[in-house]
């Protein structure tokens, strides 16, 4: 019989620190739900204490999520019953805290005498900490998860001390997180075999581990522990996360189930939903998942080369270890048109896991109407992104009323643009080196701004002269905080000028919830 092994998704928490990966509590509740219809065993909902949103967030999850819910918290009581709070309305609810356990960290954040004056004097301080950040979260809930933040380059036996005191203290969960994806996958194998056969209380609770992609050593790094006595994986959608990701839940989930001849090892996940939820993530992230990505990537079972695809028509298995249906990839494709009704478009998109009231389906035909009637087709992949690109703008305080652009090869761009900001008209014009530039020159001048446009992309989100165009962008503001935008259209001038409103909304909004909390 295999062990099971529990999935820890924090796709919400860890991976929306992803750099321009700000969700909104809409787009955070889809990928709740849809990681529900993956079997997910946990979800990490997020950090209650950090923002207001955060709170509302993890809130209408632990409301409308039928599964363990965890939110974050310092080692602190403020902390602490900020994650409980929000995690009131279910009964499947986890508090996740953490203290930093290496000396890079103890030294660096923890600095100040007041803490010890000597290393060893603030290990104490530490310990102690962990104690009763552990202990009172365990009186307001039973399921609790003590990480030690950056175990990865701790000192063994400082490690096995404090892992021990929180399971003396009431952790049921005990996280080992390579915090800055350090290890190599035999080292960190090691690290866990040395946890287990020194800790004396370790049977008391579940080994947990967080790895980080700094390396590329991500998901090898969380297959090695379980050789060594972990039972929980902590991963993300598609990798996101600080930095270079976290451990890919794709990746590690049909690593177990494709090698099910060498591990001795099984998950509770749906593999069927893989490709749902990656292509959620990625929509409503704007995360781009990378062609050769294992597993979701476009490329994952394409086969180019003719000896590769002479193999492929005699038998599939010659170059495929795992089928795409496996894990969810839609065996064939269906379209969409300016003809198909609204229960049509319904249908396709519980299909693609997403469940609409009537109100917002009614909205969402709008814009799909609008599209069909631009491209004789509308695909799966449009309609992700037309889900991504209104979810929760119906508040928007900028948004674009109207916009002509003026351009040639012996012309000088310039762009008209007719902005509504609360509610009133406000028309400027500017030229630019581009049209592009000419749009933001005029935004600028509208609204009398000058940001820094850190980064622009802009994709093709289907094939075709008619394919809608995603433009992402990051803007720097005189404070020096960045925000991101992201617009969809059929025209990518009007999608960049989408995109540009997309980010000063944002920059608005984040803006207004500080000086509320304030």
């Amino acid at each position: 019989m295999k062990d099971k092994i529990l999935i820890f998704d924090t796709t919400l928490r860890d991976g929306e620190q992803s750099p321009g990966a700000s969700l909104n509590i809409y787009e955070k509740l889809e990928i709740a739900h849809q990681l529900k219809k993956l079997n997910v065993d946990i979800i990490e909902a997020g950090f209650p204490i950090s923002s207001p949103t955060q709170f509302e967030a993890v809130h209408a999850i632990a409301s409308e999520v039928d599964t363990v819910i965890a939110a974050l918290s310092r080692a602190n009581k403020k902390d602490i019953d900020a994650a409980y709070k929000a995690l009131e309305p279910t009964a499947k609810k986890r508090i996740h805290t953490f203290t930093s356990t290496s000396d890079f960290h103890i030294l660096g954040k923890f600095g100040h005498e007041k803490y010890g004056k000597t290393l060893e004097e603030k290990r104490k301080t530490i310990l102690k900490m962990t104690i009763d950040a552990v202990a009172y979260a365990k009186t307001l809930c039973n399921d609790v998860e003590y990480s030690a933040e950056d175990a990865g380059r701790t000192d063994l036996v400082y490690l096995a001390e404090i892992i021990e005191v929180a399971i003396e203290a009431g952790a049921t969960t005990v996280n080992i997180p390579d915090t800055t994806g350090y290890t190599f996958p035999t080292e960190y194998g090691k690290k866990i075999k040395y946890l287990k056969e020194h800790v004396q209380n370790i049977d008391r609770a579940i080994i947990s581990v967080h790895c980080h992609n700094d390396l590329g050593l991500a998901v090898a790094n969380s297959i090695s522990s379980l050789e060594n006595g972990a039972r929980q994986i902590e991963c993300t959608i598609n990798g996101i996360g600080e930095r270079a990701g976290n451990a890919s839940l794709e990746e590690v989930v049909m690593a177990l189930k494709v090698r099910n001849d060498l591990v001795k090892y099984d998950t509770n996940i749906n593999t069927k939903e893989i490709y749902n939820t990656s292509k959620k993530v990625s929509g409503f992230t704007g995360i781009l998942v990378q062609r050769n990505k294992a597993i979701v990537g476009e490329n994952a079972f394409a086969h180019e080369s003719g000896i590769h695809q002479d193999g492929m028509l005699k038998n599939r298995d010659t170059y495929e270890i795992m089928t795409p249906e496996l894990v969810g990839y839609p065996n064939t494709k269906i379209v969409l048109g300016r003809h198909s009704g609204k229960h049509g478009l319904k249908s396709r998109l519980e299909q693609l896991g997403y469940e609409l009231s009537e109100e917002r389906l009614a909205k969402l035909y709008l814009k799909f109407t609008d599209l069909a009637d631009k491209k004789k087709e509308v695909f799966d992949d449009d309609l992700r992104i037309l889900m991504g690109d209104s979810a929760d703008k119906k508040n928007y305080y900028y948004t674009l009323e109207h916009l002509q652009i003026t351009s040639g090869s012996k012309s000088i761009p310039s762009a008209v643009i007719q902005l509504k900001v609360a509610g009133e008209i406000i028309q400027e014009s500017s030229i630019g080196d581009g049209p592009i530039d000419a749009v933001f020159n005029s935004i600028e001048r509208a609204l009398k701004i000058n940001p820094e446009v850190e980064s622009y992309n802009v994709r093709s989100v289907t094939s075709g002269r008619q394919a809608l165009g995603e433009v992402l962008l990051r803007l720097r503001s005189k404070d020096g905080k960045s925000y991101t935008g992201r617009g969809v259209s059929t025209d990518v001038i009007e999608a960049s000028a989408l995109a540009y409103l997309s980010a000063l909304n944002k920059k608005r909004k984040q803006t207004k919830i500080k000086k509320k909390a304030s």
